[in-house]
């Protein structure tokens, strides 16, 4: 816990925009029923035992995983520690890993380790480097997870959701982005709205 008091972590209205980038190269598949944004559900994921978080958006229902990477070991893949991909709820439920495009302007990570011995890095999303997130291993569950800052609160962060409603594709109108995660020692969950 001194690690994560010692980290100053940014506000998280700095996700605007990072959410911006990520509608600019989403995975756009057909969604039947997509332009009904009301009362579309969004799946969660489930039974991905080493999930760090997901990001969804309102254009359908595929959903980015980041998962931690186990190698063949069992231990943390410290060249990669953190996989990311697709999974297709859109359409068959498959997996795909991330495109070139998207790996390397939107969704992918730029990692640096920070404690080679506890195994503890500091990232950010490729497409904004002012927002940083922590993969530390917690002293209450004693398991990894992300951290960052919702509501002034540092907590495990679940899921980032993405709502748009119209806009174009290189300008999308971005009515708010929800974020949400957990605070491990209250046990409680914790959610904010930020609005562009």
């Amino acid at each position: 816990m001194q690690m994560l008091n010692k980290i100053a972590f940014l506000k998280p209205a700095r996700f605007i925009a990072l959410g911006v980038l990520f509608l600019l190269f989403s995975s756009y598949t057909n969604d039947p029923g997509s332009g009904d944004k009301e009362k579309k559900v969004f799946p969660k994921p489930e039974k991905i035992g080493n999930m760090m978080f997901y990001v969804q958006r309102t254009f359908n229902t595929n959903t980015l995983i980041y998962e931690l990477n186990i190698d063949e070991k069992q231990g943390l893949n410290e060249t990669e520690p953190i996989k990311i991909y697709w999974i297709n709820y859109a359409t068959n439920k498959s997996t795909e890993p991330l495109n070139y495009i998207q790996r390397k302007y939107a969704y992918g990570l730029e990692i640096k380790l920070i404690d080679a011995e506890k195994k503890s890095y500091c990232f950010n999303f490729v497409s904004y480097k002012k927002k940083k997130l922590y993969l530390l291993k917690s002293p209450i569950d004693n398991k990894y997870h992300v951290f960052c800052d919702i509501n002034n609160k540092t907590v495990a962060l679940d899921r980032i959701f993405i709502q748009i409603e119209g806009g174009s594709f290189w300008v999308p109108h971005v009515k708010y982005i929800d974020i949400s995660g957990k605070d491990l020692g209250k046990n409680e969950e914790v959610a904010e709205r930020v609005i562009p």
